[in-house]
């Protein structure tokens, strides 16, 4: 009998519409690698479409088709990993993905990797987490475990997307503007005709007067850091709009309030 390739069970999924999903993975060895919050890991399956190379020792060699997710489960959650998917019609992995179902096999990496996290920010900070579509994941990873725990000051998710159905994990952050004074909850939607809240793109929400009058807090360089993650488009004029308020690009060798990762 031919060994398992894969060492990963999909063991649940959560729908928010057609073609935005939930993952909740397991590992065959059990517990899960530590990790920080705003990681990611990489999944993968097996090309069946490309035939197998043959290596020197005459055994077959399959092509992989991996890809790395933000993993949105919180990082005190060991027995399983969250990841927020979006179905790419014309990918070559997610159109496979979508179709295994509970209980679908895959490779999960024994390896977690990134540094977009909370280690540069200070406690005491106003937080702005800044995402577009899936964006939004490291986001939850971190406020799942951090929150309650003093970790930062003020802090607001503002999330962009097309349509409402977009909005991934809203029902959860809304319960938290709810529940939690010193967090707000922002949705800006570009598309949507029937949507009544904020419309149009992410920029929109950052507006001084609009934003002080949204979560109660002036997002300047002081006291702010803003984390970016999503559109590569986003995040290059979100950046640029920061900068120009006295906000800088955190870089390893060089501190700074503006923290990215790019999704592609």
């Amino acid at each position: 009998m031919e060994s398992d390739p894969y060492n990963a069970t999909i063991s649940q999924i959560d729908i928010f519409n057609e073609y935005t999903w939930i993952f909740h993975i397991k590992s065959d060895v059990g517990n899960l690698p530590e990790f920080e919050p705003g990681q990611f890991t990489t999944i993968g399956l097996i090309d069946e479409a490309t035939p197998p190379k043959i290596g020197k020792d005459g055994k077959p060699r399959p092509k992989w088709i991996r890809r790395a997710y933000s993993i949105a489960s919180a990082s005190d959650v060991r027995d399983h990993f969250e990841l927020l998917i979006i179905l790419v019609d014309d990918g070559k992995l997610t159109p496979k993905l979508f179709k295994l179902g509970v209980g679908g096999r895959l490779w999960l990496s024994p390896k977690i990797s990134g540094d977009f996290t909370l280690n540069p920010v200070p406690e005491s900070s106003n937080i702005a987490f800044i995402g577009t579509g899936t964006g939004v994941a490291p986001y939850v990873s971190m406020i799942r475990r951090y929150r309650d725990q003093g970790r930062w000051n003020k802090y607001t998710v503002i999330q962009g997307v097309r349509y409402g159905k977009d909005l991934a994990y809203r029902s959860e952050f809304e319960k938290l503007a709810e529940e939690d004074p010193n967090f707000t909850y922002i949705a800006c939607v570009t598309r949507d005709e029937a949507w009544t809240g904020t419309k149009g793109r992410v920029p929109v929400a950052l507006e001084p007067a609009f934003f002080e009058e949204h979560t109660g807090w002036p997002l300047r360089a002081e006291d702010c850091h803003a984390f970016l993650c999503g559109s590569p488009q986003m995040i290059d004029d979100v950046e640029a709009l920061l900068i120009e308020r006295g906000f800088k690009t955190h870089k390893k060798k060089d501190a700074g309030n503006i923290h990215l990762e790019r999704y592609w």
